[in-house]
């Protein structure tokens, strides 16, 4: 486990107290049933911007408070435990380090105050098909007098319903799998041409295909340099990954504990069956498991603190291995507790149903594994 500083600490602290309190799962069982189009509790996301977590990652000067990537992890890991839906990671997460990374001065100075307060919710829209490929850009950014004209689509954009702001992956130059002429876009959520459809997702978060049709932005809407776009999506995905890295962590934690406490007190044929040594042995598989992908996520996030240039190799660890494990563990979280683990009364299927969301989001373990493989060398 990490070694935390006093500020991270209490942050964490703060985050497990607030999630207990204000979103237990039954909190998102609401939420599910309510069947809100944003997939949040709009009044939850706004006491947790007050609360300043929507800027723990953008710098001081634009309204946030700069504590790193590892403390927004140990909120994601608290709010994983309850399974709460926010637009944490897409808006203050993803979108955030996308402008922190490469926006100018004027482009952060408009959009990171906002995304800071939660006046704005930001989103990537990045993939264009059933699977992570954020190099098989199509959609077309074409010269249209001193700006750009888009048009296309995209697919699964996280929050898509709620954002205001679109950071969007287009094609300046070049063809669909080139990772040269890839340029990022802002583009405001209420553009004149920009349409959204809900996507009804199996862990009942806010999703959306959304469609660019002649769609006018300035020059100053690129986000970074035009054509050269791919290596800032490329670090922005990565602290994506590791920030969705943390939340599924703390989903597996507490399906793997409200499980173990299941077997202390579930009896048959007379006795617990926490006693039975073919389920102690499953028991034992997810704990070491557990602690293997806590190491590999609190080392990707450190190592985006500390900017070093093993991060794309560590954060495709992590997120190979905490898919894994999540599958796993959320998995036999409804098989040790039998019938009522298959009902939807039991909290057992939303654990399942977000890991299999999460698996497949920014890329799923046979993703990851090329990737990791790659960068090695293979």
């Amino acid at each position: 486990m990490a070694v935390l500083n006093e500020e991270q600490t209490m942050l964490r602290d703060a985050a497990k107290s607030w999630v207990q309190e204000k979103s237990p799962v039954t909190a998102f069982r609401k939420m599910r049933d309510s069947g809100v189009e944003l997939g949040y509790d709009a009044n939850a996301w706004n006491e947790m911007a007050e609360m300043g977590w929507a800027g723990v990652i953008i710098p001081e000067e634009y309204g946030g408070s700069d504590f790193g990537y590892l403390s927004m992890g140990l909120i994601l890991e608290e709010m994983g435990r309850t399974l709460t839906a926010s637009p944490l990671l897409a808006s203050g997460l993803a979108a955030a380090s996308a402008l922190v990374l490469g926006g100018s001065d004027a482009q952060k100075s408009e959009w990171l105050p906002k995304i800071a307060g939660g006046e704005v919710v930001g989103a990537l829209a990045i993939d264009e098909g059933a699977h992570h490929a954020p190099e098989k850009v199509a959609l077309k950014a074409e010269k249209s007098g001193s700006g750009y004209k888009l048009s296309g689509s995209k697919s699964f954009v996280l929050e898509g319903m709620a954002a205001g702001l679109l950071i969007v992956s287009a094609r300046t130059s070049g063809k669909p799998g080139d990772t040269d002429g890839i340029t990022l876009f802002l583009v405001a959520g209420d553009a004149k041409g920009v349409s959204r459809k809900r996507l009804h997702l199996a862990d009942s978060r806010g999703a959306a295909n959304i469609t660019f049709d002649g769609v006018e932005v300035g020059a100053d809407a690129v986000l970074g340099e035009v054509d050269k776009g791919y290596a800032l999506l490329e670090k922005t995905l990565d602290r994506a990954r590791a920030g969705l890295c943390a939340e599924m962590l703390g989903s597996a934690v507490q399906a793997f504990e409200v499980t173990l406490d299941y077997l202390k007190v579930r009896v048959q044929f007379g006795q617990v069956i926490g006693s039975f040594q073919a389920l102690q042995h499953r028991a034992a598989k997810m704990f070491t498991d557990l602690e293997l992908a806590r190491s590999a996520v609190e080392a990707a996030l450190q190592a985006i603190d500390a900017d070093t240039p093993d991060v794309p190799e560590l954060v495709s660890l992590a997120k190979a291995k905490m898919g894994d494990v999540f599958h796993l563990v959320s998995n036999e979280m409804v098989q040790m507790h039998g019938g009522i683990g298959m009902t939807d009364a039991h909290d057992a299927g939303f654990y399942m149903k977000r890991a299999r969301a999460a698996e497949a989001a920014f890329g799923n373990q046979a993703y990851h594994r090329d990737r990791y493989a790659r960068i090695q060398g293979y």
